[in-house]
């Protein structure tokens, strides 16, 4: 593989997704059209135009390495590769399909199996976020860069997670129980890894759902900003698993580390 810049290649993505979230609510608006997948998930043509776009401009950026997208089949059954992207046009098509705001755009670039760049943008709440190495993590606000971190209003005694579901299964209880967490948010798209990243909570917990290209992207981030993700025996995620599905996942800010 061609040697690339990291940095480089993320940055010369940013207007991109910005571009394609704008175009994303200009479908929302005009009205979407809507069909159920194999899988019993929706999809719409706003997920697919999404796709075209994040997708033709990698291929440009990084044309010698394969993209597996959520909304695509092309390379799904090679499970032999390292270097790859991960792309997921669309993450919380429901709240997409149903006007609300919490969807967002993400791609995450693998490297030997470990992700190593991430951007997420949710366009109804015009959030950009991005990283590209160790403490070189962003959220892009107004023009300017401000790093991800540790929150200064982080409190060790209100522990806030955030959780894909207003109910939480007994095995989740019990970690949330071990970090004392006090409070948690429904969210089910990845801004979850970004906010997490950002300070405003604290940690997510779940059993094993979802796939690769769900989580990707946050990983990446949420690592870059000094946070982690494991699994629930404390290992590493690594990238290309057998149908590209997720483990179980502990996200965790810097704060809690």
């Amino acid at each position: 593989m061609t040697e690339i810049n990291i940095q480089k290649v993320v940055k010369d993505l940013i207007n991109t997704f910005i571009n394609a979230g704008k175009i994303s609510i200009e479908l929302r608006n005009k009205g979407l059209t809507k069909e159920i997948k194999s899988d019993n998930t929706p999809v719409s043509n706003g997920d697919l135009e999404v796709n075209k776009i994040i997708t033709k401009k990698i291929k440009e950026l990084t044309p010698d390495i394969p993209i597996i997208s959520e909304e695509t089949s092309d390379n799904k059954s090679n499970f032999e590769l390292k270097d790859f992207w991960l792309v997921d046009p669309i993450d919380g098509t429901y709240d997409y399909i149903n006007n609300l705001d919490e969807f967002t755009i993400n791609a995450g670039l693998i490297i030997d199996k470990k992700p190593i760049a991430g951007l997420i943008y949710a366009p109804a709440k015009n959030r950009m976020f991005y990283s590209y190495g160790k403490n070189l993590a962003f959220e892009l606000k107004d023009g300017e860069e401000k790093k991800l971190g540790s929150s200064k209003n982080f409190n060790k005694d209100f522990i806030k997670f955030v959780h894909y579901s207003d109910k939480i299964k007994p095995e989740i209880l019990e970690i949330h129980k071990r970090f004392n967490v006090k409070k948690f948010v429904r969210m089910k798209s990845s801004l979850k890894f970004c906010v997490i990243a950002a300070g405003e909570f604290d940690g997510y917990v779940a059993e094993p759902r979802a796939c690769e290209w769900d989580i990707a992207a946050g990983h990446a981030i949420l690592n870059h900003a000094g946070g982690k993700v494991t699994d629930f025996d404390n290992n590493e995620i690594l990238y290309g698993k057998k149908d590209f599905k997720n483990p179980s996942l502990i996200l965790k800010s810097k704060n809690i580390l």
